[in-house]
């Protein structure tokens, strides 16, 4: 691990106060004529890494920073400042927001020790896992209209950067290191560490300050809150796995952990990380024209990502466990952001823990890069469980997430403002669906209460009103609004030519769609525009002319998952969908995590539809260190597996080790390697083997979401997200990134 980009004492005492107030408040402070005066002798260390143009990814490590974002300048040569309509916006939401209260600010600040000198933290490989600096043009003091001024603040809150103290000399925490907090609880002997982020590289930094700060310590257990990849990703940069192999060191999880670390980001695995692009905009520019915050931290960390496997499982809804002689009161929160989930309790420092289930943020019942919809209702209740029996005594509330809150009866405010806005979600929105107002409408319907629209910790940046509300309508009635016109509708590529001749063409649409950008009726223009865009994949004013509408719509939004949805479909209708753009692989701890079950699932997703009619086979798979066995079974174009059977009529029967199938999940062997090597024992007709490799392929994250994006030249033999497989056909290709949830 390499740490560079040191930043000077003045940087780090503006970074240390000026992240602590609203934007407005520091520009009157600096002064307004022309640029703020701290530009005259602040140096913003934002090191380019790549430079800001169409057609560079910001996936796999790489930083897109663009140098002309602290003087308000696009980085796309086609992109558009706000509009006078998006202005208007802009200082209505300015004039309503709660500005005043600044209790936020105030408990983001509390406790800070100390910043490192360094901005950027480097993979043992040269690439960038973090860039702190990145967003440094955030701290310059200005108002930026192409952000909504709530998403600013949180921006802004979201800067916090180093060590802070959550209870004196017991509870700490890094901030600013990844997406995620990282918590360090101060035991008898070590630190017991709460949710090591996404990366080892992060995580390892993050242990190296602490220790360089308070004095060295061993890492005495780790705790992961739930399932998600940025807590517990960066297991391997804080604790060795023969120290948890040798039980000196219990990692510690919630019932179904290990189960849902894998199983979430499977079977749709490649769609979602193709999603993951727009939802956490891993291909825009950091700017306030692009990428601006992940609303519960900056972004994720490009890091090397692993899992140890927890060795102390927490099953009982309310378990108390004492660990290097600290006692902590698990409380299961399943089916809350997590399927797997716990908040803890510390009733010796009067602290409770709220993992991701209350955060500076309403988070999302729908995930935009797909997931299951989530329970707002029993999130709602479980909050209430937790204000209870332990909201009741708690001093300090502290999570994985944003920054903690200090004193009863503030604690109960936040955690009664999220019990309450869940609970409203489902109830109001369901309230409305059951007079008749559909999945179609309701985005347009539902409201959040004034009273919790004046309290910060009810605005919903990481999910939306619109696309929450949305989901409950979805989990509870699906996604057919009733109207039997919709319910098996054409294609958008198939409807789309006839809306475009009843409109008289291109040339008519393209004159209507710019009248109502121009009047800032920006949804209006998409309604046409998108419609012209599938008729005619290949026009590029009228692409160029949606791009223009959706930027518009995006600088607007305070939930940065819309904004950068937004945004990125906006940078691939000009430019195309950027090349480079691959998520990180799986890694073999997930891989050695992944059950032989999900596995065969997933061969079976993988399936080439046009090479499996009229093939039959069945197969024993044996694999004798682990005693599972199962059936595979190719019958009408379905493969389906069995596990704890094998069958008599068998075509062939495959043994061997569970420990050298990984082997093949991960494409270190290959089947015919294995089997000449003796590692694979074969009864019955091995070309079956041959035929079932033939017919899978490899996914790829590059197929088009907007139509008319996709630069390189689509393959005449496979579909554009699908290619053959490669030398290794049975190789576990990368999992969705979970990190964020």
């Amino acid at each position: 691990m390499q740490k560079v980009q040191a930043a000077t004492p003045k940087t780090l005492d503006l970074h240390k106060q000026q992240f602590l107030r609203r934007p407005s408040a520091v520009a009157a402070r600096l002064g307004r004529g022309g640029q703020p005066r701290v530009l005259r002798w602040l140096i913003v260390p934002l090191l380019v890494l790549t430079s800001a143009t169409p057609g560079l990814a910001g996936g796999g490590g790489a930083v897109l920073v663009d140098p002309g974002a602290a003087k308000g300048q696009h980085f796309h040569p086609k992109g558009q400042p706000a509009s006078a309509t998006t202005i208007k916006l802009w200082q209505k939401q300015q004039a309503i927001l709660p500005f005043e209260d600044k209790r936020d600010f105030e408990e983001a600040k509390r406790g800070f020790i100390a910043a490192p000198t360094y901005k950027q933290i480097k993979r043992a490989d040269g690439g960038v896992a973090w860039d702190m600096a990145s967003y440094d043009w955030l701290l310059t003091g200005q108002d930026f209209k192409s952000i909504n001024p709530s998403l600013q603040r949180q921006a802004l809150l979201n800067m916090a950067y180093g060590l802070y103290e959550v209870v004196p000399g017991k509870i700490y925490q890094v901030r600013g290191f990844d997406l995620a907090n990282i918590t360090f609880i101060k035991g008898d002997k070590g630190w017991i560490v709460f949710d090591p982020l996404t990366s080892k590289e992060t995580a390892r930094a993050a242990l190296d300050f602490v220790n360089e700060k308070l004095g060295a310590r061993p890492v005495t257990a780790v705790v992961y809150s739930h399932s998600h990849a940025d807590h517990f990703g960066g297991v391997r940069g804080v604790v060795d796995e023969a120290d948890v192999a040798s039980g000196k060191v219990p990692v510690i999880a919630p019932l179904g952990f290990m189960t849902h670390a894998v199983s979430e980001n499977v079977y749709a695995g490649n769609a979602m990380n193709r999603r993951l692009f727009y939802q956490y905009g891993v291909l825009l520019p950091r700017s306030p024209f692009g990428h601006v915050d992940q609303s519960i931290g900056k972004n994720t960390a490009a890091g090397t990502s692993g899992l140890i496997a927890p060795t102390r499982i927490i099953e009982k809804p309310i378990e108390e466990l004492k660990v290097d002689g600290v006692t902590m009161v698990f409380q299961n929160t399943p089916g809350t952001e997590a399927p797997a989930e716990m908040n803890t309790w510390f009733p010796q420092h009067k602290a409770f823990w709220a993992a991701e289930n209350i955060t500076g943020t309403i988070h999302n019942i729908y995930t935009l890069r797909g997931a299951l919809i989530r329970d707002p209702l029993e999130w709602s209740k479980k909050i209430n469980e937790a204000l209870y029996k332990f909201g009741s005594q708690a001093d300090v509330m502290f999570a994985s997430h944003s920054w903690p809150r200090f004193g009863n009866g503030r604690i109960q405010e936040v955690m009664r403002a999220q019990r309450d806005a869940y609970a409203h979600l489902n109830n109001n929105v369901l309230y409305h669906a059951n007079r008749g107002v559909t999945i179609n409408e309701i985005q347009n319907v539902y409201k959040l209460p004034a009273s919790l629209q004046k309290n910060w910790a009810a605005h919903s940046y990481h999910g939306s009103e619109e696309h929450n509300s949305r989901a409950v309508i979805n989990r509870y009635l699906g996604y057919w609004d009733g109207n039997p016109a919709t319910l098996t509708p054409l294609s958008p590529k198939d409807s789309a030519p006839l809306y475009v001749e009843m409109m008289g063409g291109a040339k008519p649409i393209l004159a209507k769609g710019r009248q109502l950008i121009t009047a800032g009726k920006y949804l209006q223009a998409t309604e046409i525009l998108n419609k012209l865009v599938y008729a005619q994949p290949n026009n590029q004013a009228a692409k160029d002319l949606l791009a223009e509408a959706f930027e518009q719509i995006g600088y607007s939004k305070e939930s940065p998952s819309v904004r950068n949805s937004f945004l990125a479909a906006a940078l691939e209708l000009r430019s195309g969908i950027p090349t480079g753009a691959t998520p990180k692989s799986a890694g073999p701890d997930v891989i050695r995590a992944m059950g032989t079950n999900l596995w065969l699932d997933f061969l079976a997703i993988r399936l080439d539809p046009s090479k499996t009619t009229g093939q039959r086979f069945k197969i024993n798979l044996i694999t004798p260190d682990n005693g599972e066995r199962y059936v595979l079974e190719l019958n009408n174009d379905a493969l389906t597996n069995i596990k704890g059977f094998t069958a008599g009529d068998a075509d062939l029967s495959v043994t061997l080790n569970r420990t050298d199938l990984e082997k093949l999940m991960m494409g270190s062997a290959t089947f015919g390697e294995l089997v000449n090597s003796g590692k694979i024992k074969l009864v019955g007709n091995r070309t079956l083997v041959d035929q079932l490799q033939a017919m899978l392929v490899q996914f790829s994250p590059d197929f088009e979401i907007m139509p008319g994006t996709k630069v390189a030249p689509k393959s005449p033999t496979s579909s554009p997200s699908t290619k053959p497989a490669s030398s290794h056909p049975f190789e576990q290709k990368s999992l969705a990134d979970s990190a964020g949830g």
